[in-house]
Parts: C-alpha cells; sequence; structure tokens
C-alpha cells in the first residue's frame, strides 16, 4: 500500500524520476525505530536526533527491511510528510468543539 500523497506532480516544476515512494510498512518501521532510539537515548538534549545517528543507527536498519534503500533524503522527506499529517490533525482537534478528554465519562 503506497500513500496516496506520494509520485504526485502538482505542477510545480519538480521532477518525481527518482522519487522513493514510501509504503505503509515502511512508514510504520521507520515510526518504530525512531521510537526504539529515543528511549534508548539516541536523542539529543533538545530531544532531536542528529543527522549522524540517523545515517549510521537508524537507515541501516530500516534498509533491510525494504525493497528500495532509503537516504537521509527520504527519511527529511517523510519526517516533512509527517509534520504536516500532525498539523492538519491538531488543526481539526482545535476547531472541534466538545471533542476532548472529559474525566467522568
Amino acid at each position: 500500500m503506497k500513500d496516496s500523497q506520494q509520485g504526485k506532480d502538482k505542477g510545480k516544476g519538480k521532477s518525481f524520476d527518482n522519487y522513493e515512494l514510501w509504503t505503509k510498512e515502511e512508514s510504520d518501521f521507520l515510526l518504530e525505530l525512531l521510537v526504539d532510539g529515543i528511549s534508548r537515548g539516541w536523542c539529543d538534549t533538545n530531544g532531536s536526533i542528529n543527522k549522524q545517528t540517523i545515517e549510521k543507527r537508524v537507515l541501516p536498519r530500516l534498509n533491510e527491511k525494504t525493497v528500495s534503500p532509503k537516504t537521509y533524503n527520504n527519511y527529511v522527506s517523510r519526517m516533512r510528510w509527517y509534520k504536516k499529517q500532525f498539523d492538519k490533525m491538531t488543526t481539526l482537534m482545535r476547531n472541534n468543539f466538545g471533542f476532548g478528554w472529559d474525566p467522568i465519562t
């Protein structure tokens, strides 16, 4: 299953000839690796994982399970996509009155 937003040419003049698609399984495994890395203390004092750690610890493990090898640029692209999804969700939740945690119910 491929993400529907990827591989589309939106008319912005970008070439998608060498664009690597992310499957759901690859994306899920990337998130698992990042969560595992944070729990192992691979993050900096500000809570982020630096480029060197991604290239040496995360990408090799990810590429063992992927059909097409991912690079650091592929990783950055996926993280931008996750950020956009997060922003959409927070906007949705912020504008949904009455949706929230109610400790009584």
